[in-house]
């Protein structure tokens, strides 16, 4: 690495190195992390780096214990403490899932749902809603909704909490099974985020999900599909006739997930929908 003045170090070195050190740990995307660290450091966009031609000693020393902590497969939201969601920042950290970039086209269609809803306000209600981010967006798109969230886990409701504090989303801490009694028969969107994995894949899991993102917001039962199942169940008294429910599953799920709603005979409309990279990502169903 060339140092510069007074102990400064290049930030082209600087961000070369780092990647390095994160490849060679196996972190999924290297340069990226390590700008997007370095930006953080400094305390300016990721866009302006270029401008950086020199990294003060003090600062150099603090990227480099953040990029020793993501070497070890610590998440990079939590080394930032932040992640864009759509058009939102949220607050995340250690007890709460973070949100991925696949989710935004589920709270995409939730959002174009409570758009379609006509002469009269949306009622929406996001069921596991972990750090609020689909809550969060809609209430931030849709700003006449009327929007609902729900959160089981403590540590991660204190995050809802956080991000949804000043939106109007009515947060509530509590299991979806039995949540929101006061509104059944009465909403026009339920979308969720459900935990899908199925236990036996864990050591499949990416570590940065397996050994931080909480269990309860990753793992559903022997086939990954029994928080599937109470959502349907869930998702049918809540809604109004005609209303719609959204649901994001694991990509070899795409068959099976969308199973569990029409096998019961009261969904229409059921059908999976694809991500960007092609694989199933969502459901969704019409109550008949």
């Amino acid at each position: 690495m060339t140092e510069g003045r007074s102990g400064s170090s290049r930030r082209g070195d600087l961000v070369a190195d780092a990647a390095a050190t994160l490849e060679a740990a196996g972190v999924p995307s290297p340069a990226n992390d390590a700008e997007i660290l370095l930006a953080h450091v400094l305390g300016v966009p990721r866009g302006n780096l270029l401008l950086v031609a020199e990294v003060a000693a003090a600062d150099a020393a603090a990227f480099a214990a953040l990029v020793s902590r993501r070497a070890e497969r610590v998440p990079l939201q939590h080394l930032t403490g932040t992640t864009g969601f759509r058009y939102v920042d949220l607050a995340v950290g250690p007890g709460v899932f973070t949100p991925r970039p696949e989710t935004e086209l589920l709270a995409g269609w939730a959002i174009e749902s409570a758009l379609g809803v006509e002469g009269r306000p949306p009622v929406v209600v996001d069921l596991c809603t972990g750090s609020g981010a689909i809550a969060r967006s809609i209430a931030d798109e849709v700003p006449h909704a009327r929007v609902h969230a729900v959160e089981v886990d403590p540590d991660a409701h204190r995050w809802a909490q956080q991000n949804l504090t000043g939106t109007g989303v009515d947060l509530r801490q509590g299991d979806m099974a039995d949540a929101f009694g006061d509104l059944d028969g009465t909403v026009d969107v339920v979308v969720c985020n459900p935990p899908y994995i199925p236990l036996e894949a864990w050591e499949s899991v990416a570590p940065e999900a397996r050994d931080h993102d909480p269990h309860l917001a990753l793992f559903s039962g022997d086939d990954g599909l029994t928080a599937m199942r109470v959502l349907e169940r869930v998702a049918g008294r809540l809604l109004r006739p005609a209303g719609v429910v959204g649901a994001e599953h694991a990509d070899l799920q795409g068959e099976l997930a969308p199973a569990v709603f029409s096998a019961t005979g009261r969904w229409a409309d059921v059908r999976d929908h694809r991500d960007l990279a092609g694989r199933p990502r969502y459901l969704t169903a019409r109550l008949g």
